[in-house]
C-alpha cells in the first residue's frame, strides 16, 4: 500500500498502456510499475518541489510536470518536460522543454507524436518532442477538472473532451485535421447533465462516459456515434472520479 496521505498525492496518472503510473505528490514526482507492483524512479522535492500534476510517455525517460501544493518549485501556468537520462551536473538541466500559457495548466496527455495541454476553456496540441510546434487548438465549455483523453494507438490519433453543449462529448481524428486550421469536432449528446468523467479504449473505437449524477456509464461507438452499451450503478448519486477500458476491445469482441 502507498501511503498516500502521509506523503500528499495531489494526482496521479498511467502511462498510455496502464504498465506503470505516477503520482504528483507534494514531496515530489513517484513513478511505479503495475505489475508487480514497485517503485520505478522518483524525482525528490528538492529537485521538482511540489507537483499538482505528472504525465509520463510510455515508459520512456520523458516526464510531463505542472507544479503545485503547497511549496511548488515551477509555475501551475507551465508544463514542463524533464528528462531523466540527460547525465547533467545541475539537475534543472533535465528540464529540456516548457509550454506556458496564460491559465493554469488542468490536464496533460501523451502520446508518442503528440502533447495535449488541457486549460479551462481551452485544449492546446502540439507536436512532440522534437521540436515542439502548435498544431491546434480547440475552445470549450467550462473544464475545471480538466478532462480529455488521447488515443495512444498508431493507427488512430483520437481526442474527446466535453463538448460545448451539456452533457455531450466532442471527438477530434487529430490525423485528418490539418495544422493550423480550426476543425470541427462531432459531437456525441451523451448525458442531460455535465460530464463527470471519460475515457478511450486502448484503439480508439469506443468512447466511455459518466455524468455528474454518477448512476451510469455509456459506451459510444467512435466512428458511428452510437451507443453501445448503458452499464447502471444503481439510483444513489456518486462522484466518479476515474474509469479504464483497456479491456473493453475484448469484452467487445467476444
Amino acid at each position: 500500500e502507498i501511503m498516500a496521505q502521509q506523503r500528499g498525492v495531489n494526482s496521479l496518472q498511467f502511462n498510455q498502456d496502464q504498465s506503470c503510473f505516477c503520482c504528483a505528490m507534494e514531496t515530489g514526482v513517484r513513478i511505479y510499475n503495475v505489475e508487480p507492483l514497485m517503485e520505478k524512479g522518483h524525482l525528490d522535492h528538492e529537485q521538482v518541489g511540489s507537483i499538482a500534476l505528472c504525465s509520463m510517455l510510455h515508459r520512456s525517460n520523458l516526464l510531463a510536470v505542472v507544479g503545485g501544493g503547497v511549496n511548488p518549485k515551477f509555475s501551475e501556468i507551465s508544463v514542463l518536460i524533464w528528462d531523466d537520462a540527460r547525465e547533467v551536473r545541475d539537475p534543472k538541466d533535465k528540464l529540456v522543454l516548457e509550454f506556458t500559457f496564460t491559465k493554469p495548466v488542468l490536464a496533460v496527455r501523451m502520446r508518442h507524436d503528440k502533447i495535449i495541454i488541457v486549460l479551462k476553456n481551452r485544449i492546446y496540441v502540439y507536436s512532440f518532442p522534437d521540436n515542439p510546434v502548435k498544431m491546434f487548438e480547440f475552445d470549450t465549455r467550462d473544464n475545471p477538472k480538466g478532462l480529455c483523453d488521447l488515443c495512444p494507438s498508431l493507427e488512430k490519433q483520437l481526442l474527446v473532451f466535453p463538448g460545448h453543449k451539456c452533457g455531450s462529448l466532442q471527438l477530434v481524428d487529430l490525423s485528418n485535421t490539418k495544422p493550423g486550421t480550426s476543425s470541427a469536432p462531432f459531437t456525441i449528446n451523451a448525458h442531460q447533465s455535465e460530464i463527470a468523467c471519460l475515457a478511450l479504449n486502448q484503439s480508439g473505437s469506443v468512447v466511455a462516459s459518466a455524468s455528474r449524477k454518477g448512476t451510469l456509464i455509456r459506451l459510444f461507438d467512435t466512428t458511428t456515434r452510437d451507443k453501445l452499451v448503458e452499464l447502471r450503478r444503481g439510483t444513489d448519486p456518486a462522484t466518479l472520479y476515474w474509469y479504464s477500458l483497456l479491456t473493453w476491445d475484448i469484452l467487445l469482441n467476444s
